[in-house]
């Protein structure tokens, strides 16, 4: 059995780290709060404008759209969306091991991929597999800004617009509650028709001023840009929730094992003041 002063060091220790997690955790479910309320902000025009779009590639204009247009997919790029930092339980890890089944699916259907990562965590994972990275963002802070975002948008949409890319994914995690995050994958590109309960006339189109060149042009690139603005402000959130959770594990570890600690430090040092007493017993006896 270790000694009772060694025994009252890892106590120490055990109960520093306690305090680190703990703040941790306030910390976390602080930023939490502010996280969720910018996705709840964003989530209404996110959704609608998804239905817009779905609206209009399921319509029969004069004018087709690259963006609306199907095609065979050969080469396809995935847009992963991660965290910078990690302390957040298994959120990137199950993230990552979606993606992995995901490129391993079209690998395996004859499709080339190649990557453009958001986060620090996915660049490092992704660094060790043989995937081709087209493009990285990280640092995004806890408050990203679409204009950091602009650089790789656009090497997805103009991937697609040439030709180069026949299918643009999005893949990350999905805020569901404070316990719940699920990792997703979204077709971008082409524009997936809307599903609405209600069935759509047969022939019907919008009336677009100015012509439907210029605006679908603008539109549908802004639809890129708010679904994954939408997919790394969620991802803060999911961040946030995980780490909070993970942080309140680790302080309640942190407490089973102080108390476990504890028990073994009061029979050490019980131990030790039951041999004090025999050996002066021992002595008066010998006296």
């Amino acid at each position: 059995m270790a000694g009772a002063k060694e025994i009252r060091t890892k106590i120490g220790s055990v109960k520093n780290t306690q305090k680190i997690t703990k703040a941790m955790e306030m910390v976390a479910a602080s930023k939490m709060r502010r996280a969720q309320d910018r996705m709840a902000a964003s989530r209404p025009y996110a959704e609608r404008m998804l239905r817009t779009i779905g609206h209009l590639s399921a319509a029969n204009p004069e004018y087709r759209h690259p963006f609306t247009v199907e095609r065979e997919v050969k080469r396809a790029v995935v847009i992963v969306v991660s965290t910078d930092r990690g302390l957040c339980g298994g959120l990137n890890i199950n993230l990552f091991r979606r993606v992995t089944q995901r490129l391993r699916d079209m690998q395996d259907k004859g499709i080339e991929v190649e990557l453009l990562l958001i986060g620090n965590k996915a660049q490092a994972f992704f660094k060790r597999l043989n995937v081709k990275v087209a493009g990285t963002i990280g640092n995004m802070g806890d408050t990203p800004h679409l204009s950091t975002l602009l650089g790789s948008i656009k090497i997805a949409l103009d991937g697609f617009r040439d030709g180069e890319y026949d299918q643009v994914v999005l893949m990350g995690n999905r805020f569901v509650n404070t316990m719940t995050q699920q990792p997703y994958a979204q077709t971008l590109l082409p524009i997936p028709e809307a599903e609405d309960e209600e069935a759509l006339p047969n022939l019907w189109d919008y009336i677009y001023e100015p012509e439907p060149v210029e605006l679908l042009d603008t539109v549908l690139s802004r639809f890129i840009e708010s679904q994954t603005y939408q997919a790394v402000v969620e991802n803060v959130a999911c961040e946030m929730a995980a780490r909070m959770i993970a942080m309140k594990a680790a302080s309640d570890n942190a407490g089973d094992i102080i108390e476990g600690l504890q028990l073994e430090y009061n029979k050490a040092r019980q131990a030790a003041i039951t041999q004090e007493l025999a050996e002066i017993v021992g002595g008066a006896a010998a006296v």
